[in-house]
């Protein structure tokens, strides 16, 4: 599929497999290539928000007649969505508040309804290509094994009725395909939107010194140049966060794509004393301290997590609290475990409405994530976006627009131009 993209080359090697190169320069800023996904799902929580076949956000969208929970921008788009979303439709009539199957497995059940009913070439060819995605059946962890068997479980209780199933195997792969390839649609603060698996895009390669950034336009992804690119340079996009130092990023790696990365970065590890910065203090701390601090800010992130569907957001913001004072005996505000845990403070007194408090976290974050992260982070404007926003939102509108502008500056790079997040961006800062 990649031969018909003017500028584009799929190769493959022994050590990594297949990948994309460019076979013309491109700079910084430039679409080398947008892509249509195989199949893609809203996340349940953003339903009444966006159009379920578009992704377009507007007010006063039209509901299903039938379910009463998907909403679209006209008929035209419930139309075109009509062979998906009839899965999902009958199947909420018939489980009405019991219906709760995971995006995965939702996802999952659209790529086998696509399959059964995609009839025309062009689609054909990319159902095949669904079977070239990588799969890591045999590598999987306990863990993980016992998740994919859960979806598997979730898929049969909610869609058996309604979609005819493939064998136990061959869903264990399938699932394993769609967790290694499927890819997260954000907004422009990187807000979880939905779900989706783009075949173009699974022939990417990562690096933790990307070459390109994916944006997405409404369900349409968008590949663009982070750095000027010259005949014979790989297309490399990061699968992950890039804010976390070496170690951990590779761990997340290992769990979740079975690779370790030996980019020059990964070699070098030059950014990772900063990253890991401690206080200053007239006697050193001893590296034994640091470690233990290390291992205490990595358990305190997943006790976290584990946390945020159970607890309070006041509860969640005392962890927070709880954990950063901790941690800030020994290290530094800048340090990556700390802003971690500012970050998700800032989230919960956003939800809470503590403007004041959310700032105050947001200010302390964004020179640091200024620093850490690759020039053109979306991480970077999306919390230059929320910085501006708030300040917007407290009558400080030179800050506000100072931040705004800041974020505008990024987004043009990573989502061009003419995107509608900043043709609305534009129209946002004129009339407040």
């Amino acid at each position: 599929m990649m031969g018909t993209i003017e500028g584009l080359q799929r190769f493959d090697s022994v050590r990594k497999g297949r990948g994309l190169c460019v076979t013309r320069p491109f700079k910084v800023g430039e679409l080398l290539f947008s892509s249509l996904p195989y199949s893609y799902v809203l996340s349940v929580k953003e339903r009444g928000c966006y159009c379920e076949f578009c992704f377009t956000s507007k007010e006063d969208l039209a509901r299903c007649g039938k379910c009463k929970k998907a909403f679209y921008c006209n008929m035209k788009c419930q139309k075109e969505d009509w062979p998906m979303h009839k899965l999902e439709c009958s199947a909420m009539i018939a489980f009405r508040e019991k219906w709760c199957p995971s995006e995965m497995c939702r996802l999952v059940a659209r790529i086998l309804a696509k399959k059964k009913v995609q009839k025309d070439r062009s689609m054909s060819e990319r159902i095949l290509l669904i079977g070239e995605l990588q799969s890591h059946v045999g590598d999987v962890d306990n863990e993980r094994r016992e998740m994919n068997e859960a979806e598997i479980a979730g898929l049969h209780h909610f869609y058996s009725k309604h979609l005819e199933l493939p064998d136990h195997k061959d869903l264990l792969t399938l699932f394993s395909q769609v967790a290694c390839n499927g890819f997260t649609i954000e907004d422009d603060e990187l807000s979880h939107m939905g779900t989706a698996v783009y075949p173009d895009l699974a022939l990417i390669n990562h690096s933790c010194l990307p070459t390109v950034i994916v944006t997405y336009n409404g369900t349409s992804a968008e590949v663009r140049a982070v750095q000027n690119m010259k005949p014979g340079d790989e297309v490399l996009i990061s699968y992950i966060d890039l804010l976390y130092p070496t170690d951990d990023r590779n761990n997340r790696l290992r769990e979740s794509y079975y690779f370790t990365c030996d980019c020059q970065e990964c070699t070098s590890k030059s950014k990772d004393k900063v990253k890991l910065k401690v206080r200053k203090q007239s006697d050193p701390i001893e590296p034994e301290v640091i470690s233990n601090m290390v291992r205490y800010a990595r358990k305190a992130i997943r006790e976290f997590r584990a946390f945020t569907h159970t607890k309070t957001p006041s509860e969640l913001l005392e962890m927070c609290e709880q954990s950063l004072e901790q941690m800030g005996t020994v290290f530094e505000d800048s340090n990556v475990y700390m802003l971690h845990m500012m970050y998700q403070a800032m989230g919960i007194c956003v939800y809470m409405n503590d403007i004041d408090g959310a700032i105050r976290y947001g200010e302390k974050i964004l020179k640091p994530y200024s620093q850490l992260y690759p020039a053109y982070s979306l991480n970077v404007s999306s919390m230059y976006l929320k910085l501006g926003r708030l300040y917007m939102g407290l009558e400080r509108r030179s800050m506000g627009i100072s931040a705004l502008k800041k974020a505008m500056a990024i987004m043009e790079v990573a989502h061009g131009k003419d995107h509608h997040y900043l043709t609305e961006l534009r129209i946002e800062m004129a009339q407040k």
